[in-house]
């Protein structure tokens, strides 16, 4: 037993009474030894009943999450908040360490066309979006540092860092969010990916396809974050059903970050899903995003064959339809699986046009109704082992220019790809990817387009939606 104990209090155990009676050095020494003991003993107890707390908070928002049978175990549906950060053993002042991870990812990129002239035909993208195959040859891939931590009972943090292969660095989610407050709801407040659709809350590095849909990508500027407020109710009945609302800057395409005190974006979500026997799951969904933009500048092509840029104010209302429906023998993913997904985007642009703005500068009337979607299916054949097709298009339905109907018409062409996918994961931690694609974005043109991607997770990482 006094193996167990500080040097000064095992002696003092192992002392006669009377002895200890003689010094009080003795007496003293051991009273702070025991105080010591009291304060960490107290500390590792704090930090346990926090514990404990965080995660009957996790268990009880996600008690009704579905697709516990097609999804491994450790699947946390997007709703329910990450698992908290991984707690020292000895508890004290190394409690609360944040937990760290690093997505490590690679590319190389071989196109048949040039990446520089990429565009949609019959449609205006903004000037920095960051759409197409990217770069030729060997790159870095978006690499991703996150961090994340339960702050208190009731509150977690997360940040997402990206590092761009152009050494930009920037910051795609910085966020608070609550962890028990109560009744199915849920408060997140910073900057994150909004809950609209499927795909455009996941991170890059847990697509099944290097790049997103060219819906996304048209509609969305490839994925649509802001700075804002969201709050999500969770049902508590045995059908999974959540709904969202969020309130934010607008800061991002289709909208724009300009000075003003209201919104810029407000979106709404809702969900539902559940288990289809011991093998199936599914969830669905309807989403829309309203949001305003001023002076936002757009890379068009007019009917004489040039490029121009032109500024869009006004507002664009998306609507986002999404399923998803998974496969896995009696719910066990880890051999064989299937997932099928598949979203249908339609936006509507209202507002004013300014032509050519570098030079005629022709302002009118617009109003544009596109739309687009995309279908892809992910075959699970043996552990480990992953082949995918996806086939997408766009529409770019009917547009009105009004006095700029003669310089602009976008045409009726509609874009569309195909691609497929084939990659290997040695462990959940690590994967290859090979894809090619046969991108037909541009009219009268087509692009093979083939890459060859890794991706490595360091550190800590919670599970991923479903």
């Amino acid at each position: 037993m006094h193996k167990l104990l500080p040097a000064s209090l095992a002696l003092a155990l192992a002392t006669p009474y009377c002895a200890l009676a003689e010094s009080p050095s003795d007496l003293a020494t051991l009273r702070q030894e025991i105080n010591s003991m009291r304060a960490a003993y107290e500390a590792r107890l704090e930090a346990l009943e926090t514990r404990l707390k965080a995660a009957e908070a996790a268990a009880a928002n996600s008690a009704t999450v579905p697709g516990a049978t097609a999804a491994p175990a450790a699947a946390v549906v997007a709703s329910a908040p990450p698992p908290p950060a991984p707690v020292a053993s000895g508890g004290g002042p190394n409690a609360f360490n944040p937990a760290i991870s690093l997505i490590l990812s690679g590319l190389y990129t071989s196109t048949s066309r040039d990446p520089e002239h990429f565009a949609i035909s019959g449609f205006q993208l903004p000037t920095d979006a960051e759409v197409g195959p990217g770069t030729r040859g060997l790159s870095l891939a978006e690499t991703e540092l996150g961090i994340s931590a339960n702050i208190d009972p009731w509150w977690r943090g997360s940040t997402a860092i990206a590092l761009h292969p152009d050494n930009e660095v920037s910051v795609e989610e910085a966020y608070v969010q609550t962890t028990s407050l109560g009744h199915g709801a849920s408060l997140k407040a910073g900057r994150f990916f909004s809950g609209i659709g499927y795909l455009n809350q996941q991170h890059a590095h847990s697509w099944d396809f290097v790049d997103n849909p060219l819906a996304y990508q048209a509609m969305l500027g490839t994925q649509f974050g802001d700075d804002g407020v969201q709050l999500t109710w969770l049902a508590p009945i045995d059908q999974y059903l959540e709904l969202g609302a969020e309130v934010g800057r607008g800061r991002s395409f289709p909208g724009t970050d300009t000075s003003r005190n209201g919104a810029g974006m407000v979106a709404l979500t809702a969900h539902t899903g559940g288990d289809i026997g011991a093998s199936h799951s599914w969830r669905a969904g309807l989403s829309v995003l309203h949001a305003r933009a001023k002076d936002q500048e757009l890379d068009a092509m007019d009917t004489a064959g040039n490029s121009v840029t032109n500024a869009f104010s006004g507002k664009t209302r998306v609507w986002v339809a999404d399923a998803v429906w998974k496969w896995a023998p009696n719910g066990n993913a880890t051999r064989t699986s299937f997932k099928l997904q598949g979203e249908y985007l339609r936006s509507t642009r209202d507002g004013d046009l300014v032509y050519d703005v570098d030079n005629v500068a022709s302002a009118a009337d617009y109003r544009a109704v596109q739309s687009g979607w995309y279908l892809q299916g992910i075959y699970q054949f043996m552990p480990g082992w992953r082949v995918g097709l996806r086939t997408e298009q766009l529409d770019p339905g009917s547009s009105r220019f009004g006095a700029n109907a003669a310089a602009l018409d976008l045409g009726n062409y509609r874009p569309r790809k195909n691609t497929l996918m084939f990659d290997y994961n040695p462990s959940e931690f690590s994967r290859v990817r090979l894809q090619f694609a046969r991108d037909r974005s541009r009219e009268g043109v087509t692009d093979n387009q083939f890459f060859i991607q890794y991706q490595m997770s360091l550190g800590a990482h919670g599970a991923h939606g479903y």
